[in-house]
């Protein structure tokens, strides 16, 4: 299976090896022909500014809005969580975010606190019967979940994993902690959805 991962700007080479060691055949997108022929796009972790605003310099949005539109599935971790989100709150002065709007829930960024409040948890993932290990860098919390949305782990109460379709995020890096699971599953998803 061929899969993308947004290669703007964070944590690319990660997931490229979680990725990798799943099965899939990665391919780094930077532009919009790197997006023909993907079953799924990866959106890392890093700084969902910076990855919106190279976003609009190198004219991504509308080629990812139609393959998204298409069938492509997202997966997305922390700042792809941010990007994946209908709604986001604590935005940067004077810059309006776009985002993929994916995901129907509301997400605060940086919520978990600065880089110096970085943590690592077990997250219970009732569906996969195990806890996953997960890297929470400034973090971002889901808010609300619309009804579409499917809760599939919770941090201190605190939904942490949502699905809806074929679409995964995270607020955390499991990819950072070498966690597989959670990659896979999107890739079942994708495997039987295709």
């Amino acid at each position: 299976m061929k899969i993308g991962v947004l290669a703007l700007q964070g944590d690319v080479e990660a997931h490229r090896s979680v990725l990798e060691a799943c099965g899939a055949s990665v391919v780094p997108v930077r532009e919009a022909a790197d997006l023909e022929n993907l079953a799924g796009l990866v959106v890392p972790g890093g700084e969902s500014t910076v990855m919106s605003r190279l976003c609009d310099r190198y004219e991504l949005w509308e080629p990812l809005h139609e393959k998204i539109a298409g069938g492509m599935g997202v997966l997305g971790t922390c700042a792809g969580l941010i990007l994946m989100a209908s709604q986001i709150s604590g935005g940067t002065k004077n810059f309006t975010q776009k985002t993929l709007g994916i995901l129907d829930i509301e997400v605060a960024r940086n919520a978990y606190g600065a880089q110096r409040d970085s943590f690592e948890a077990d997250i219970d993932v009732p569906l996969l019967q195990t806890n996953v290990r997960g890297v929470f860098i400034r973090a971002p919390r889901i808010e609300t979940v619309g009804e579409d949305t499917e809760i599939l782990g919770h941090h201190n109460d605190a939904p942490v994993i949502v699905r809806q379709g074929k679409h995964l995020a995270m607020a955390f890096h499991p990819e950072l902690a070498g966690e597989t699971r959670l990659h896979q599953l999107w890739l079942e998803v994708l495997q039987t959805e295709n």
